[in-house]
């Protein structure tokens, strides 16, 4: 899970403890103290500014030091009570051009005046261009706080992406068009570099594995599926893959990955499937077939999840029951097993995707609330799909046959129910894939993390 950092600055000409002809002081130090407290509820770090601004000598000293400050995903601009925006709108603009988030946030109420400063800088700032997001809500009020926590949390992606570096293992896997990038555009819009390694690597690698270290994998193979896998030449292999791959991950410092899987690698060696597995369940973003746009998608969901994504094809969707059943190519991690369909080991069983052979997993997705999502590009530009979702079990004595329905029910499932219309997630799909997250913040946050970057959002 991440902890966004964002920098907290309260704004407002009669500060200083200045009163108003009643009596009262301007700004409710309560009330800002409240607004700090509820931030860091959620998870969400901040870096305090000790001065409320005024002047435009204080609001650049203070929106500087924001922009400077490497921890910092965005700021929140809190109206204490009126401001001239003139004074404000010069730094805010340019502490704009660090590509950090700004969200002002106005609490309610006619004491203060505070509704006035919140609109008058969310004018200010509307004229000039200056991107942001206007809350206007108290502590109480839960819609107000979710727009504040999913904007910090997707801050927090968006700098947590810049400068990170997607690895690709070697080339386009199945003839896929809809998963193949442009290098340039990722770092235009992410700030995302894309570097590459041969296939060639991997095997080298892996033939490198040492026996101690497949031994030492044992006790945590059995912790996760009940019993290691027998030992023979395939299983070893796919060992080996998973041990290798995650040591060049780490050793060339990839934030995430894609890998080509087949053609090549699943034919000369072993399958990836055990590999990628084991990968997601350590907590790293990827995908198959060189598909960078699942491999983005997977990594937000990571991100934001407290637990392991599943990625696999859209192999049926009922558009009377809104019903979906995502089968990966024996690729899941793990723990996401319900008791219904624990995690165990098969073959990845087809030769003509793979003729080396392979381990791959088995299992039945869990029980829980969360979302589908698929980044895609649509003529040349961005774009995410996104839908909530339901995952569910059938009920016991239908297991079997549900599994058998796809021909490979040894293969991972998950049984969902997409909460949207059904024709219109099928018209905005791009690709076969899809990638399920559990936790039902995660909708929100990915939302605006394409207001962030300029995705345009497909919110079903």
């Amino acid at each position: 899970m991440i902890r966004p950092t964002v920098g907290f600055i309260v704004y407002g000409v009669h500060k200083d403890g200045l009163k108003d002809p009643m009596g009262r002081p301007f700004i409710d130090d309560a009330i800002v103290e409240n607004a700090k407290n509820a931030l860091r509820q959620a998870n969400i770090a901040l870096v305090e500014h000790d001065v409320v601004i005024a002047s435009k000598q204080e609001a650049v000293e203070a929106m500087r030091k924001m922009k400077n400050d490497t921890r910092i995903d965005a700021v929140v601009l809190f109206s204490g009570t009126w401001v001239w925006a003139a004074h404000l709108a010069g730094a805010v603009r340019d502490f704009a051009s660090s590509g950090k988030g700004i969200l002002l946030w106005t609490h309610p109420g006619s004491q203060g005046w505070r509704p006035v400063g919140g609109l008058v800088l969310h004018g200010a700032l509307l004229e000039i261009g200056v991107p942001h997001r206007f809350v206007y809500g108290g502590i109480q009020d839960p819609d107000a706080m979710a727009r504040i926590f999913s904007y910090a949390r997707a801050a927090h992606l968006k700098s947590k992406l810049n400068l990170s570096t997607l690895g690709t293992f070697g080339g386009r896997g199945m003839g896929q068009t809809c998963g193949a990038a442009d290098p340039s555009q990722w770092m235009k819009m992410f700030g995302v570099d894309i570097d590459s390694r041969d296939t060639t690597e991997l095997i080298r690698t892996a033939e490198q594995i040492s026996p101690a270290e497949i031994d030492a994998l044992q006790p945590r193979l059995k912790d996760l599926f009940g019993a290691a896998p027998d030992r023979n030449a395939v299983n070893d292999r796919s060992i080996r893959l998973y041990l290798a791959l995650k040591k060049i991950v780490q050793r060339e410092k990839f934030d995430f990955y894609t890998i080509q899987s087949f053609p090549g690698l699943a034919d000369d060696y072993a399958a990836t499937c055990f590999a990628q597995s084991m990968m997601l369940e350590d907590g790293f973003g990827t995908s198959t077939l060189g598909d960078f746009n699942t491999a983005l998608t997977v990594w937000l969901l990571t991100q934001l999840s407290k637990e392991r994504v599943y990625y696999g094809d859209l192999q049926h969707i009922d558009r009377a029951t809104r019903e979906i059943k995502i089968i990966g190519d024996g690729a899941c991690p793990p723990s996401l097993a319900s008791k219904l369909g624990p995690a165990g080991f098969a073959e990845h069983g087809i030769p003509t995707e793979g003729g080396a052979g392979g381990l791959s997993i088995k299992l039945i997705c869990k029980v829980g609330e969360g979302v589908l999502a698929r980044l895609g590009r649509v003529d040349g530009k961005f774009r995410m799909i996104l839908t909530r979702a339901s995952i569910f079990e059938p009920p016991q004595d239908q297991v079997q046959r549900r599994l058998d329905e796809c021909g490979i029910p040894f293969w991972p499932h998950g049984f969902v129910t997409a909460h949207c219309n059904i024709d219109a997630l099928l018209e905005h799909w791009t690709n076969e894939y899809a990638c399920l997250g559990y936790g039902e913040e995660l909708y929100a946050a990915l939302a605006d993390f394409c207001e962030l970057t300029g995705i345009e959002p497909i919110l079903l």
